[in-house]
């Protein structure tokens, strides 16, 4: 399957807060969807399952016009939205039923999911006497309970510790696996890492940023290294490539052991190298190609505030 979003557009009242979203995803593939609080991430999510009408633009799912009701879709919310006095399996139950499955079936996926997620022992009591931990992973079993095609999860990680955090892990690689649509959204950027082979990074209602993140990150450090010396602190060694090497390169950032230039050109690489070595008093420690990390490129695009 192939799901298009093209072009949507959606204003409540006279706020515009999506201005033309477009980006795709295929199945065994999952999407990164990203953007700092406000961006159209949620926005985005509920035009595209119909629970708002785009003012404009249209949804495909392999070339025709997408109607969630004809495809199941599993989507777990940011916000808690399971019943807290209700018990855990009962409610599994009516949720997959109102989804159009039958109650044998709805049991049997119910039951595998809490035991996939390894909360079984929690079936019968009531979903807000488990901690917080343990309700995130039955509000995800809940998403899944309806074997969906389309996979959409919102913060999943939020309340897990490691351990809770790896089983959701490996969840997530085995739909995945099944060639399900995983749409993922999440501040927790190595999550996203560790996912997806795509990106999409909306800010203000608009896609910033698009493509597959392999690329992008290449994209990203091109023509960019980190360096730093043994004998000199990272003031130190700004200052001095400042004065002394600012026709190669320009001071770009710093990690928390290196500095990060981009070279002016791209031939200037061995040229800075070789005048770095000519120092006597400079011990050169680190030099190397940048490699970002997704949350520094997250920064970069949208990192600054009007």
């Amino acid at each position: 399957m192939r799901l298009e979003v093209k072009d949507i557009h959606k204003s409540f009242g006279e706020k515009e807060i999506l201005k033309g979203i477009s980006f795709s995803v295929e199945s065994g593939r999952a999407l990164g969807l990203l953007g700092r609080n406000g961006a159209g991430k949620t926005t985005t999510i509920r035009t595209l399952m119909d629970v708002f009408h785009a003012n404009s633009g249209e949804i495909l799912l392999d070339g025709e016009t997408f109607n969630p009701r004809k495809v199941q879709i599993g989507y777990l919310p940011e916000e808690r939205g399971l019943y807290p006095k209700r018990e855990v399996l009962e409610q599994m139950v009516y949720l997959a039923r109102l989804r159009g499955i039958g109650r044998k079936q709805a049991q049997e996926n119910a039951k595998k999911w809490l035991a996939r997620l390894e909360v079984a022992q929690y079936e019968k009591v009531l979903l807000e006497t488990l901690s917080k931990g343990n309700q995130q992973k039955v509000q995800l079993a809940s998403t899944l309970v309806c074997n969906p095609d389309i996979v959409i999860l919102d913060e999943p990680f939020s309340g897990l510790d490691p351990v809770n955090s790896q089983i959701l892990q490996d969840v997530v690689k085995e739909l995945i696996a099944d060639g399900k649509i995983v749409i993922f959204s999440s501040h927790q950027m190595s999550y996203v890492e560790e996912f997806c082979e795509d990106i999409v990074m909306i800010n203000h209602g608009e896609v910033v940023l698009d493509g597959k993140l392999s690329e992008i990150k290449k994209e990203f450090g091109k023509n960019q290294l980190v360096i730093s010396a043994v004998n000199q602190s990272l003031d130190e060694l700004e200052t001095l490539l400042t004065n002394q090497f600012s026709d190669l390169v320009e001071i770009t950032g710093r990690t928390k052991n290196d500095l990060i230039v981009k070279l002016i050109s791209e031939a200037g690489r061995m040229q800075l190298l070789q005048r770095l070595s000519a120092i006597d008093t400079l011990e050169i420690e680190h030099f190397e190609t940048y490699k970002p990390s997704l949350n520094d490129i997250f920064v970069a695009k949208v990192g600054e505030e009007e």
